[in-house]
């Protein structure tokens, strides 16, 4: 037997930025149009290339998206949770998805066909604008990889995800849980394990932070964030 979701599936559409103004009705009509995606941790909710059927929801869990090249390499754009909409470019261009999604945890997805989302920005030009408005931030935040990885050492961009890396102000002392191994580090960062390593170990080093197993503890977070601009070097 299934498990139910936890969230209705209208609840869940309401979440995305260009549904949550739908009036009750509308999103009732689209929530029964849906079908329900399981996934385990690992597995895959589409590859890069693969053609696009449909708008997807993640319901729950999170999904990392990401792109291997030839050798292996992997690049990690980001990683989406509950409330999250993929595929919208290939939905309206009709090419295959740009980027592989994987389940990073137990994920759950609601999927709405494609027919019926162009019907919908046919029938509600709100939704069409809203759409377009979330897709152009999705091209700023691909700029802003394509600069890191054109114009940012490993150093500084390391400095940069430490900055972010926790919510509020990072102050001396600042204990910051990563989470990731050092080759899952460096496909965020765009790069390999060996210079991820190397970039710890010079920032260690400098007495910018210092290392207590899988935590990085923060020493001088004036320098880091001077490092995160770009201002110094190590």
């Amino acid at each position: 037997m299934k498990r139910a979701l936890k969230a209705s599936p209208a609840d869940v559409l309401r979440r995305v930025p260009y549904f949550a103004f739908l009036p009750a009705s509308e999103l009732g009509r689209l929530a029964r149009l849906c079908t329900v995606r399981t996934l385990r941790a690992g597995d895959t909710l589409f590859e890069e290339g693969q053609p696009c059927r449909g708008l997807l929801v993640v319901a729950e869990g999170a999904v990392e998206i990401r792109q291997v090249s030839l050798r292996g390499r992997e690049q990690v754009f980001h990683t989406e949770g509950p409330g999250a909409a993929l595929g919208e470019a290939p939905l309206f261009d009709g090419g295959g998805y740009i980027a592989s999604a994987v389940a990073r945890a137990p994920t759950r997805v609601l999927r709405l066909s494609r027919a019926e989302v162009v019907r919908l920005c046919r029938r509600r030009p709100d939704v069409a604008l809203a759409m377009l408005k979330t897709l152009a931030r999705r091209v700023r935040r691909f700029a802003d990889i394509v600069s890191d990885l054109a114009f940012r050492p490993v150093t500084e961009r390391l400095a940069r995800h430490l900055g972010s890396a926790v919510p509020g102000s990072i102050h001396a002392g600042t204990r910051i849980d990563l989470g990731l191994t050092q080759s899952q580090l460096a496909a965020r960062l765009g790069t390999v394990r060996e210079l991820v390593a190397r970039s710890l170990s010079q920032l260690e080093a400098a007495g910018v932070i210092s290392r207590e197993r899988s935590r990085v503890v923060i020493r001088d977070p004036a320098r880091l964030a001077a490092l995160a601009r770009g201002d110094e070097a190590v």
